[in-house]
């Protein structure tokens, strides 16, 4: 790293084959020196692990902009790195990541409070209409037009929007994706142990159900790894959906009802504090929406 004060033009190159060459180069401006006298250049050379706080203090005293993006945070930084740094800070109160996804988690949801209120209100609206909108959908069921007016009608009298239930899942997903990045990319959270059989939080859930967990001396295809973890995520994800109101049309309805099995299968190839994360959240989401119900009943 040369000095930062100093205009240079720089470059690298990665040659693949049977051995992968890496190269970096930089070259500054040309310097005029007279007879007789000498001039100083300084560079810095970067070698050892790139942990975040390590890449902050050398970019603080070198000032050297953007080192922490050594560590790749993806499209996501803005959500990713200030992700990484409270996670961080609960690993160094609990002792533990997996107890500081838990914390996480639960400061996301205070932070999410008020938009998740107002969707499940809605939703729980929703449920409870339900009759009277069966009702609708029965007499008008050969004047589709005539539906969707009465439907509409119901929505608009009782302040209810049948879209407010997707902004909570919408507002997660980068969230979701900047907790991944964090798990993949940060050493702080490689070999991380939880309780019980968790002994890496960067790497899935390594029981499965096909073998019963251990009882048997049995390894099964890896995607048929389906652990403890995902399965406790796919049964949450499951009850949530009994919490909200279904889906009129058949199909869709049919379909909804297998989601939480295809997640069964995509989240055992995640890393198990993920999986973890989202199914705390689950359980958290449930029970917000399980007293908001019954207020609304």
């Amino acid at each position: 790293m040369p000095d930062q004060k100093t205009r240079i033009e720089g470059g690298f190159k990665a040659t693949l084959g049977n051995i992968e060459r890496y190269q970096a180069q930089y070259t500054g401006g040309e310097i005029l020196l007279e007879s007789g006298s000498k001039i100083l250049v300084k560079s810095n050379i970067f070698i050892g692990a790139k942990e975040v706080n390590l890449l902050d203090k050398y970019s603080k005293n070198l000032a050297i902009e953007m080192f922490d993006r050594a560590v790749d945070f993806g499209w996501f930084y803005i959500i990713t790195k200030p992700l990484f740094l409270v996670l961080h800070k609960f690993s160094d109160i609990f002792g533990n990541v997996g107890l500081s996804i838990l914390a996480l988690t639960v400061l996301i949801r205070i932070f999410l409070f008020p938009l998740a209120n107002k969707s499940f209100k809605s939703m729980s609206k929703m449920k409870v209409l339900t009759p009277k909108m069966t009702e609708i959908r029965e007499r008008y069921k050969n004047d589709k037009l005539k539906m969707q007016q009465e439907i509409m009608s119901l929505y608009k009298t009782e302040k209810v929007n049948p879209l407010s239930g997707c902004l909570p899942i919408l507002v997660q997903i980068p969230i979701f994706f900047a907790l991944y990045k964090v798990l993949f990319v940060t050493l702080e959270t490689r070999h991380a142990p939880f309780y019980g059989w968790v002994k890496d939080l960067s790497a899935p859930d390594p029981t499965t159900i096909f073998n019963l967990f251990g009882i048997f001396n049995f390894t099964p295809p890896s995607f048929l790894m389906i652990g403890a973890w995902p399965l406790l995520m796919a049964l949450t994800m499951y009850l949530q959906q009994k919490l909200n109101p279904a889906p009129p049309d058949p199909l869709q309805a049919k379909i909804m009802s297998f989601l939480p099995l295809m997640f069964l299968f995509l989240f055992a190839t995640f890393p198990a504090g993920l999986v973890i994360y989202w199914t705390w959240n689950n359980i958290l989401s449930i029970g917000q929406q399980w007293i908001i119900l019954k207020k609304t009943k």
